[in-house]
């Protein structure tokens, strides 16, 4: 098996683009990464630059598998065989630079626990965290079953402040890392009318993001509703707005990721059509100490 690893987005693009989009839902977030990264340029994540890498099962085969990390986030997997994530963490275990850090992972549950399984092995690593998300798909989009007061609009930049707030108090209540610069990601989404707003009375209640439609396909999230507006059905009212957009723009899939220890959005997402495609994993690492043991779960 062969792992290429490479600094070049265009390379990375150039190599693995085919790959990817031939299973956009399963590979989403690779593409959308990529793509922002190619729009926006290659510090709109942070500083330091990415890196990137594809594997093929012998060399001069086709791509069957793909990463990229944006530090400080963790390494980002595709599809891929379990075999080639285990071989993926065993080569950068003995990397330089880097290549040889390795913060987290996320991707696949069963690819992921592979990775996590040879990394731990390799370096002596624990996890220290992680989220269990479930990938769904729209199937036929729905009404919400008890239609929320208000209606949908795409935000502007009025709506400024208070989104940039949305996306700290997501991040926080959602255990994600929060981005580098939240206020150029909005500004940028807001741009690209890529925002949603539910707003009851002339006031917003609810937010979605949705992605460009890329290989047929569009990522609807962050969804978010402040504490004090839940209970209402504002947060299905403005997903099914923001699909219901993306699907007029051209998309053939509108994709989602949820929590799974929040069932509550597991439930109104599949009412308003969605249906799940397969379970994730996002983990963290930090360097063993004497005594401890490394995951194997």
């Amino acid at each position: 098996m062969t792992w290429t690893f490479s600094t070049s987005l265009d390379e990375f693009r150039a190599r693995t683009g085919r790959f990817l989009a031939a299973r956009p839902a399963e590979n989403t977030v690779l593409l959308t990464i990529a793509h922002r990264l190619a729009e926006a340029g290659l510090d709109v994540f942070g500083q330091r630059p990415p890196v990137f890498g594809w594997w093929q099962a012998e060399p001069g085969g086709p791509i069957g598998g793909a990463f990229l990390r944006t530090p400080p986030y963790a390494h980002r997997l595709s599809c891929m065989p379990e075999a080639a994530a285990a071989e993926l963490a065993a080569r950068l275990a003995t990397a330089e630079g880097e290549f040889g850090e390795v913060t987290g992972v996320g991707g696949e549950a069963g690819v992921v626990r592979a990775f996590a399984a040879a990394w731990t092995a390799a370096t002596g690593a624990v996890r220290v965290d992680s989220v269990e998300e479930r990938l769904y798909r729209l199937g036929e989009l729905t009404d919400p079953p008890r239609p929320p007061a208000g209606r949908h609009r795409l935000a502007e930049a009025a709506d400024r402040e208070l989104l940039i707030r949305w996306y700290q108090e997501f991040a926080a209540e959602a255990r994600v890392h929060e981005l580098a610069d939240v206020a150029r990601v909005v500004d940028d989404r807001i741009a690209a009318r890529g925002l949603h707003l539910w707003e009851d009375d002339g006031r917003p209640v609810a937010m979605a993001g949705a992605s460009p439609v890329l290989a047929g396909m569009s990522r609807i999230g962050p969804v978010y509703t402040p504490r004090e507006n839940r209970g209402r059905g504002y947060a299905s009212g403005v997903t099914a707005a923001a699909s219901a957009h993306a699907l007029g723009l051209g998309a053939a899939e509108a994709l989602l990721y949820t929590d799974l220890a929040n069932p509550t959005s597991n439930s109104i997402y599949q009412q308003i059509g969605y249906r799940p495609v397969e379970d994730c994993l996002v983990l963290d690492f930090r360097e063993g100490e004497e005594g401890e043991e490394g995951w194997e779960g």
